[in-house]
């Protein structure tokens, strides 16, 4: 079904919601919805965050919200750049999801200055993305574990879809290098699917990445060696970024529903090439081009808080004006609450990325069935054991291990001769 500009205005709309929604956790202790003009009361003494992924990841929630609606998908999100914890709290409760698990967060002027006030706040919520966050599995920060546990989730999951936004700070380290490996071990039969998005920004924090400048031709090869086909989304400008990316959101669904059915009819044709996107779009998007004369919009002075001191009047003029080209007035009504026509966007009850069980820990626990451990038991005569010590004439003679505190040059020691240093001994190593 092709997409229809009325519904991309919609989803511009939504996306800038959230947008909105995520500086106003970053800055605001009050005035939510700027019905009077900013001071430096309604703004927090000490501001904490990361702002340069955030647009970012709203971007690919908005869109996948749209798949999980047309073709009633099991969907959960997975954000390997899990300091934009601002964009997974923001969906979470644009869906409705974080009101149902959090009342006191409404869905409502007041629940909005909550959310704000919350945010990476003393007795609030952390500023990276953690496990209390509906939907979330990932804690945001720990770089490289985001595909190992997608692909996790999704094992013995067959109609279950991770998508899992990789950041590209996060893909220059090794566990995540190691991780796009693991759709090796993918039965499309029996598991569900991985729907990779790299974002690239071009910068970790300060430093250029690596997967960020190779270049297309050499970046597709490489996904391709990996066993995906990688589909590119590039650019800056909104309008035409969020038409391409319904439309390759659409291809990318239709390759894995092909694969599973191919596999599940008995037709498989070898190793699958599992469908991904290459997300490219400036590091702090929609923010200012520039604060105090330097540049900041896809620079790394947007990877955190993109400007504080706001006791400057300039500051405060700035922050009023970026909040205010997201147009609150047309995205919540004077109650606070999502507009009817943007709230219809979101899919409904446990389809929503922030309701879907797979990702809230306990909704799917289940005994294990143990059999009785006293059915293993053995007689002992005697309490007994053995130390590292008494091992001196064993093989563990010739392990050598390596002091966690070095002094000078390396040392290694026979485990045994370690065990018998005193404690001031050991200090000196």
């Amino acid at each position: 079904m092709p997409v229809d500009n009325e519904e991309l205005r919609r989803i511009d709309a939504y996306w800038r919601a959230a947008n909105y929604l995520s500086v106003g956790q970053i800055y605001l202790l009050d005035n939510p919805l700027l019905t009077e003009p900013l001071q430096r009361a309604h703004i927090k003494p000490c501001l904490s965050g990361h702002w340069a992924t955030t647009p970012g990841l709203n971007f690919v929630y908005g869109h996948m919200n749209r798949v999980i609606r047309r073709q009633d998908l099991s969907m959960i999100f997975i954000a390997g750049p899990g300091h934009g914890s601002p964009a997974v709290v923001a969906n979470a409760y644009l869906e409705g999801s974080y009101s149902e698990f959090y009342a006191d967060v409404a869905q409502d002027e007041e629940g909005i200055r909550r959310l704000f006030r919350q945010f990476s706040f003393p007795g609030g919520i952390a500023s990276p993305a953690a496990t209390e966050t509906p939907g979330s599995l990932a804690e945001g920060g720990e770089w490289g574990y985001s595909l190992f546990q997608a692909f996790g989730a999704v094992l013995d999951n067959p109609e279950l879809i991770a998508c899992c936004v990789v950041g590209d700070g996060e893909a220059d380290t090794g566990p995540l290098a190691t991780s796009w490996h693991a759709n090796q071990f993918l039965n499309p039969r029996t598991d569900g699917a991985v729907l990779p998005i790299l974002h690239l920004n071009g910068r970790d924090i300060a430093s250029p990445t690596i997967l960020a400048h190779i270049g297309d031709v050499g970046l597709e090869s490489l996904l391709l060696d990996y066993g995906y086909k990688p589909y590119f989304v590039e650019g800056d400008a909104p309008a035409v970024l969020h038409r391409l990316m319904a439309e390759t959101v659409d291809r990318a669904i239709a390759a894995i529903r092909d694969i599973q059915y191919q596999a599940r009819d008995g037709n498989e044709r070898g190793r699958p090439l599992w469908p991904m996107i290459v997300l490219r779009s400036p590091k702090g998007w929609t923010g200012h081009q520039a604060v105090d004369g330097s540049q900041v919009e896809d620079h790394w002075r947007w990877h955190q808080v993109p400007f504080g001191e706001m006791e400057k009047p300039e500051h405060m003029l700035l922050l009023e004006l970026w909040m205010q080209s997201y147009r609150p007035q047309e995205l919540f009504d004077a109650d606070g609450r999502l507009m009817p026509e943007l709230a219809a966007l979101t899919p409904v009850g446990a389809r929503r990325m922030g309701a879907n069980a797979h990702a809230n820990g306990g909704e799917f626990l289940r005994d294990l069935r143990l059999p009785d451990v006293r059915d293993y038991a053995a007689t002992v005569a005697a309490p007994g054991g053995i130390t590292m010590c008494d091992a001196e004439q064993s093989a563990l003679a010739a392990w050598k291990t390596m002091p966690p505190r070095m002094r000078g040059e390396r040392r290694a020691f026979p485990a045994t001769e370690l065990g018998r240093l005193t404690q001031p001994q050991r200090k000196q190593i």
